[in-house]
């Protein structure tokens, strides 16, 4: 482990995978007194409780696709709190386990609007290294207890990261479902980013806007007219 991770990170509770380029981008973040207090929180969690995603997976949204490879970030809210579900990377499971009913419902998304056929695995951390940012609002979670770990801290660290990308980057196509993610999205500069948004994939709202929202054909459509590559989802 870098001498950067060991000093910023040494009250996490395992090591921390994070891509260079997020590293400095947010070194400044990481000191900040909420962050410590958040670090303190999370590690007594991880002795304490059973957590999720495990402690070396709770940046992997950072390690899998670095500041300079963003071109999508999409957000959630929670990683998935039962056994062996969260990977680190929001929507996301493991090879070999069932997609939970909102990834059903992206998969199936994807399928009306480009043709893709539905895959056996929900793991999506191919998109992610094709430069989807794949941004849980708050990155830990106690097992079987949703919202667990919402408002010590998390939040403001990923607005943070959000509002990073909109100042310091342009073109980038931001996938905003339901209220919480579009809360989250206000500060998004939409003159130099392309923002979509529609009803949360959930089963209890999928009918009200996110089926037939065509928003991965619509981003690619947007990459395609900036000169960037399209998102192979």
């Amino acid at each position: 482990m870098d001498s950067f991770v060991t000093e910023k990170f040494a009250h996490m509770p395992s090591e921390v995978n994070i891509a260079p380029s997020w590293k400095i981008r947010l070194a400044n973040e990481f000191q900040k007194g909420y962050f410590l207090q958040l670090t303190h929180f999370v590690k007594d969690e991880y002795k304490t409780q059973t957590v999720y995603p495990p402690g070396k997976e709770i940046f992997r949204a950072f390690d899998c696709c670095a500041f300079e490879d963003v071109k999508v970030v999409i957000i959630g809210q929670d990683p998935y709190h039962g056994v062996g579900q969260a990977n680190g990377l929001c929507f996301s499971v493991r090879t070999g386990v069932r997609s939970p009913p909102s990834l059903v419902n992206i998969f199936k998304e994807i399928h009306k609007d480009i043709g893709k056929p539905i895959p056996s695995t929900g793991d999506l951390e191919r998109w992610a290294h094709e430069g989807v940012l794949l941004l849980n609002a708050t990155l830990t979670v106690r097992a079987s207890s949703p919202g667990s770990h919402q408002n010590k801290g998390w939040e403001i660290f990923t607005d943070a990261v959000i509002k990073t990308i909109s100042d310091e980057k342009t073109n980038v196509v931001f996938l905003l479902w339901g209220a919480y993610a579009q809360k989250k999205g206000e500060v998004i500069d939409r003159s130099k980013h392309l923002v979509l948004m529609s009803a949360h994939p959930s089963p209890f709202s999928a009918d009200r806007g996110f089926f037939g929202c065509k928003h991965f054909s619509k981003a690619n459509e947007y990459l395609r007219s900036k000169g960037l590559k399209e998102v192979d989802w």
